[in-house]
């Protein structure tokens, strides 16, 4: 069972990658893809409500990202669940380890529930 951050009471710190943060540090922040592509931006994050571990990000894709998605176009900007293994650094934006073309073949990424 996953939870997403907003059906939590009170968890606002969580482990992410063996590090305690924040997760009002991920929100709003932009995700670049390692070719310095803008993926998208933080919307929320998955967690495991035995281990408190964030699991996935929500990421809200830019128009350009989600074209190069395998996803049914939608009318929408669509949101993906991403691994947090797949973070490279955090900062004032978050920096993923593979490129845009590199995602799309990435099956550990999919549509996230509305």
């Amino acid at each position: 069972m996953r939870l997403k951050r907003t059906d939590l009471f009170a968890a606002s710190l969580i482990f992410v990658g063996g590090f305690l943060v924040s997760l009002d540090r991920f929100e709003g922040k932009k995700v670049i893809a390692s070719g310095g592509q803008i993926v998208g931006e933080v919307k929320d994050a998955e967690i495991n409500p035995n281990t408190w571990h964030v699991t996935h990000l929500q990421v809200k894709l830019t128009s350009a990202a989600s074209g190069k998605f395998r996803f049914k176009k939608r009318f929408r900007t669509q949101t993906v669940c991403m691994p947090v293994n797949l973070v490279s650094t955090i900062s004032d934006v978050v920096t993923i380890q593979t490129s845009l073309d590199e995602l799309n073949k990435n099956t550990h990424i999919y549509e996230c529930a509305p």
